[in-house]
């Protein structure tokens, strides 16, 4: 072989090797994130959350992908949030209430009639206060906040006896996620609070262990809640905005315009849902009817606002209230 030809196959090599070990760089720069949430497959959340992950994917050419895991598939949400705050790269659907047990002045977004409408609650974005909690989550707890333009409808008391006032529901144990305000909002409104995870609610209902649970329609129609409960009373008692966490640390190792893919697809695929959900408490409504659950439509809302404060009161929040609340312009 001449010089000239052994040069090449030199300078050949070189690049293949070259090549090689920018695809293998390349490979490595992928990411994955794992999603749970407690929701069924068939809740709109869940589809609304497989669109999100088809975006991200699509936008960063297959850079990072997002697995959608159902029905707490990866685990119990409180563990799950400790796992993310270790870096995990695990995200998890989830609500004030529990964030507010790491910086408790988020947790109001998870009080009695706090928002009442989605533009009120896509409006908290831009309150200063709740930038300054996010931040506090994110620097102090390993809890980025991606998005909580997630609004999962109108939750309401759903039992065995009709509710019309507060006094209704004296004596009433209420299944509630294990977090204070929720508990503390429930008591408020005259129920007494009972912690329990999504997925145990029915057995819960049969074996007697609660009374009732506070929820939205399609929760009841896609948990098939209608066989153990007789009777919705329409309190609107707590509008739900979820939040979308991952690790902090998992989101500042991602390169700048997938952080910036995973937020914005976010908002857009929350917003989306948030408006289909609104079709679909409609359609959950009819059917829980059909199945044979009467709705109480006519309760006193103002004796409930009225006795939602006290939830507030005790946890101390008033003041973080007032504040997003007049940031919002409600």
């Amino acid at each position: 072989m001449s010089k000239l030809m052994k040069r090449l196959s030199v300078a050949s090599a070189a690049v293949a090797l070259a090549a090689g070990l920018h695809g293998a760089v390349q490979a490595q720069e992928t990411y994955t994130l794992r999603f749970n949430h407690v929701l069924g497959p068939n809740e709109p959340f869940h589809q609304g959350f497989l669109d999100w992950a088809e975006r991200v994917e699509q936008r960063t050419d297959g850079g990072l992908t997002i697995e959608v895991f159902h029905s707490a598939q990866l685990g119990v949400e409180e563990d799950i949030i400790e796992q993310i705050r270790q870096g995990a790269n695990i995200g998890q659907n989830t609500d004030a209430a529990r964030l507010g047990n790491y910086v408790p002045g988020i947790a109001v977004v998870n009080g009695p009639y706090f928002v009442e409408s989605l533009e009120e609650a896509y409006q908290l974005a831009d309150s200063p206060t709740m930038q300054e909690w996010q931040q506090e989550l994110a620097d102090e707890h390993g809890l980025k906040v991606v998005c909580f333009d997630w609004v999962q409808g109108f939750r309401n008391f759903f039992t065995n006896k009709p509710i019309r006032t507060p006094e209704d529901l004296a004596g009433q144990r209420i299944r509630t996620p294990p977090a204070p305000i929720w508990q503390e909002s429930i008591r408020a409104l005259g129920a007494e609070p009972v912690a329990l995870n999504f997925t145990d609610i029915y057995p819960g209902l049969q074996q007697q262990a609660v009374d009732g649970a506070e929820l939205v329609y399609p929760n009841i129609t896609a948990a098939n809640l209608y066989e153990v409960l007789s009777h919705g009373s329409e309190t609107k008692h707590i509008l739900l905005v979820n939040f979308q966490v991952v690790s902090s640390q998992w989101f500042n190792g991602l390169p700048e315009d997938y952080q910036t893919a995973l937020v914005e697809e976010c908002r857009t695929a929350g917003q989306e849902t948030s408006a289909t959900i609104e079709e679909a408490v409609a359609e959950a409504k009819a059917e829980v009817m059909e199945q044979g659950m009467t709705v109480v439509e006519d309760v006193d809302l103002e004796a409930f606002r009225e006795a939602g404060e006290k939830a507030y009161e005790e946890l101390g929040l008033v003041e973080a209230k007032n504040k997003v609340q007049e940031e919002i312009g409600k």
